[in-house]
């Protein structure tokens, strides 16, 4: 059984319990990240830390007291779970009020939910997915539009997903204005020569921490990168495609609504790519 974290104390996952009025609950008002690990260490942690302090000022939500020691606060959760390769779930919501209300409680009275728990996945690294290459379907991007602030309002992802189940493939790419934005849990990339293509950074996509050290890796390689949207048809035409997630790191996509992507196999740049990441991300792990 997982021991989990709520609020301070550290609890065995059936002992663990938050407030029916809970605004995540109740509202989706919290945010999250997701930190890998990888040989018991932790992954991008100062990204990921980075990241959730910025979506919590963005919504204006009081930073939690523990959040100066998350990281040992993670550790400890690594630790007591006995985790070698998995990830950590970081929720912080706004908070439990005395009853249902849209207007925000007063932060002087009704203090930030923090959650952790642990998911155990051995082999994350060595994902036989990353070996075949995934496929993806494109769908109406229909989320609101501060895409930027990781937030716990997951439902079209989650319907995404969904509709790409139901294609029998793995995953799908939201696209808006005739334009890619992004995947339901990541960030979309293409490459046409020896250059990588993906959407530049602003409200309607995720900040990726993984996309910050991939394509910072990308660079220090001498690969060009272009940051634009580009669209369905253009990575159809690509020469290789690829996704990034905390969970995912680099994953080829082989395959957009129906059409190959290059030789309908993994290519060498995506996967040199996924190399060099776990590599340096090991190097840096804490």
């Amino acid at each position: 059984m997982r021991t989990v974290y709520v609020n301070g104390e550290y609890l065995p996952e059936n002992e663990a319990k938050v407030s029916i009025f809970d605004r995540g609950f109740l509202m989706a008002d919290g945010v999250y990240e997701v930190t890998s690990v990888l040989d018991g260490k932790l992954i991008d942690f100062a990204g990921h830390a980075k990241r959730l302090e910025r979506s919590l000022s963005e919504l204006d939500m009081p930073h939690p007291e523990v959040l100066p020691d998350l990281l040992e606060v993670h550790r400890e959760l690594v630790r007591l779970n006995g985790i070698e390769e998995g990830m950590i779930y970081l929720q912080i919501t706004r908070g439990a009020p005395d009853d249902r209300d849209f207007v925000f409680p007063d932060p002087e009275t009704t203090t930030p939910t923090v959650v952790l728990f642990t998911q155990n996945k051995p082999g994350l690294a060595n994902s036989p997915a990353a070996q075949k290459g995934i496929k993806v379907i494109s769908i109406e991007d229909q989320r609101w539009a501060r895409r930027d602030i990781k937030t716990v309002q997951l439902l079209f992802p989650s319907m995404g997903k969904m509709m790409a189940k139901a294609a029998g493939v793995d995953d799908a790419w939201m696209v808006e204005d005739g334009a890619v934005t992004e995947g339901t849990s990541n960030n979309a990339y293409i490459i046409k020569g020896n250059t990588i293509i993906t959407r530049h950074l602003g409200n309607e996509i995720l900040h990726g921490i993984t996309r910050a050290a991939v394509l910072r890796f990308a660079k220090e390689a001498q690969m060009q990168v272009e940051e634009r949207s580009f669209t369905i048809a253009e990575a159809q035409k690509a020469d290789e495609a690829f996704i990034t997630s905390a969970s995912t790191f680099v994953m080829p996509v082989v395959e957009v609504d129906g059409v190959a992507v290059g030789t309908g196999t993994p290519g060498p740049v995506a996967a040199r790519l996924r190399e060099i990441y776990l590599d340096e991300s090991r190097k840096a792990a804490v």
